[in-house]
């Protein structure tokens, strides 16, 4: 049962430089209302700081991926048992009729299922690519 519930619908657009309000930062972290959010639920490739270019080309999907569900109508926020991380990021999964939008992204490779720690985005996209 989650602490808090918040049914909510915005226009985002990606982050830039300027002070932010309502964006995607990428595809596990956004901005709302000024404050910033982190998906609990998954764990998706970095953009800004990614370790290799394959990270980034995949980081930059999920972000665009992230930015279209968010943009397509109104979504749950919802805190977890803990409400914020150690970087002072608040912690929601975001759902829209009972499906979570970080699943989504992992359904669609865009994400994994958050396990407690960050995967190796280089690593796993070299495997993947080794098995095409």
């Amino acid at each position: 049962m989650p602490l808090l519930a918040l049914s909510l619908a915005a226009v985002f657009t990606i982050c830039g430089d300027a002070p932010r309000q309502t964006c995607v930062v990428d595809g596990d972290t956004i901005w709302l209302a000024g404050e910033k959010v982190r998906i609990a639920d998954i764990n998706a490739p970095e953009t800004a700081q990614a370790a290799c270019p394959a990270e980034r080309v995949r980081g930059e999907a999920a972000r665009a991926r992230l930015l279209a569900l968010l943009n397509s109508g109104s979504f749950i926020l919802e805190n977890g048992p803990r409400s914020h991380d150690r970087y002072g990021r608040r912690l929601a999964t975001l759902t829209r009729d009972g499906q979570s939008l970080g699943s989504i992204l992992v359904a669609e490779g865009l994400a994994e299922p958050w396990r407690g720690k960050r995967s190796d985005w280089c690593a796993l996209l070299a495997a993947e690519a080794l098995r095409r």
